[in-house]
C-alpha cells in the first residue's frame, strides 16, 4: 500500500520548512507519497481555502496542517474542513499564543497535534527584519530543531500514523499524536555523550525563550527605539542556540557517537552509531 500524506503549509514556521522532507529524506520510499499545498506567507481565509480545496481534491490518507499560532481562525478552519471531509488531521504549530482556551479547543477537537515549543516566533519588525535577516534566523532555528532532536520526534510521530494506515486502519481508527515538545522529551534518546545532551538542552531552552522576547518586541513595545534592541537580542539568542547545537554535534562526532536513523525504501527505520558501519 502507498500512503498518501497531504501537507497544508499555512504561513511559516521552521517545522514547516522540513515537514514532508523528514518523512522521505532520500526521496526513495516506496510505501508513501506526499503532496504539499501552501498559502505562502499569508493566513487569510481565501489563502487557506485554496490550500484546503487542493488537499481535499488529492484525497490524502491523512493530512498535516502546519502553521504558526495554530489557534488562529485560518488554521482552525483548515483543520475543521479537512476533518469534516473524513481525513485524519495532525496540527503542527508553535507555542506563541497565550490564549489557553484556544489550546483547550485544539486538544478537544479530535485531531492530532504536535506543539513545538522551541519553534519560536521571529522578530517581525520592519526596521529590523529584512529578507536576509529572516532567512538567517530560520536557518539557525532549523539547526536547533534538527540537532536537539525535535525534528526526529516529529518524524517518528508522523511515521507511526503512516504505519497504522499501512496496517489498514482508517478514519477514527487511526491513533493521532498528542505531543508537546519541550527540552526534556526533544533531547531524550538523541545523544551518546551527556555533555552533548546538556548543550542541546540549553539550546532548546534558549530557543523556547526567544518566543517570549519576540512577543514583547513585536506586540508589547510601542517605541521603535525600544523594540529594536529587543528583537535584535532575540535573534542573537537564536544564533547562540544554534552555536550550542554545533558544539553538541561536534562532541558526538568526536566520540563517534552520532545516532543516525534512516528510512529504508519500505519505510522501516534502521539505525546506527559508528560512522563506518551499516544501519540495521
Amino acid at each position: 500500500m502507498v500512503v498518501k500524506v497531504g501537507v497544508a503549509k499555512l504561513g511559516n514556521i521552521a517545522s514547516g520548512v522540513m515537514a514532508e522532507l523528514l518523512l522521505d529524506e532520500r526521496a526513495d520510499r516506496e510505501d508513501m507519497m506526499t503532496f504539499m499545498a501552501t498559502s505562502g506567507t499569508k493566513l487569510q481565509k481565501e489563502d487557506v481555502d485554496r490550500v484546503v480545496s487542493n488537499l481535499k481534491a488529492w484525497q490524502p490518507d491523512y493530512a498535516i496542517v502546519v502553521s504558526p499560532n495554530g489557534v488562529l481562525e485560518g488554521p482552525v478552519s483548515a483543520r475543521e474542513d479537512l476533518k469534516a471531509a473524513g481525513i485524519p488531521v495532525i496540527v503542527i504549530t508553535d507555542d506563541v499564543t497565550t490564549k489557553k482556551e484556544g489550546w483547550e479547543a485544539l486538544k478537544a477537537a479530535g485531531v492530532g497535534y504536535i506543539i513545538v515549543k522551541a519553534d519560536a516566533m521571529i522578530g517581525a519588525r520592519r526596521e529590523f527584519l529584512d529578507p536576509v535577516e529572516m532567512a538567517d534566523y530560520n536557518g539557525n532555528l532549523v539547526k536547533v530543531l534538527a540537532l536537539t532532536g525535535a525534528f526526529r520526534k516529529l518524524q517518528t510521530e508522523l511515521d507511526k500514523v503512516t504505519d497504522q494506515i499501512k496496517e489498514g486502519k482508517k478514519g477514527a481508527e487511526v491513533v493521532l499524536p498528542k505531543l508537546v515538545l519541550n527540552a526534556d522529551n526533544a533531547t531524550k534518546g538523541e545523544f551518546t555523550n551527556p555533555y552533548a545532551q546538556a548543550k542541546a538542552r540549553a539550546a532548546y531552552e534558549i530557543a523556547q525563550a526567544v518566543a517570549g522576547v519576540n512577543v514583547k518586541g513585536c506586540f508589547m513595545t510601542k517605541e521603535w527605539t525600544d523594540y529594536l534592541p529587543i528583537v535584535a537580542s532575540a535573534h542573537e539568542m537564536m544564533r547562540a542556540a544554534a552555536n550550542l547545537c554545533d558544539q553538541a554535534r561536534e562532541l558526538e562526532k568526536g566520540c563517534d557517537g552520532v545516532i543516525r536513523k534512516p528510512h529504508k525504501k519500505t519505510g522501516q527505520i534502521v539505525s546506527k552509531v559508528a560512522l563506518i558501519s551499516k544501519p540495521e
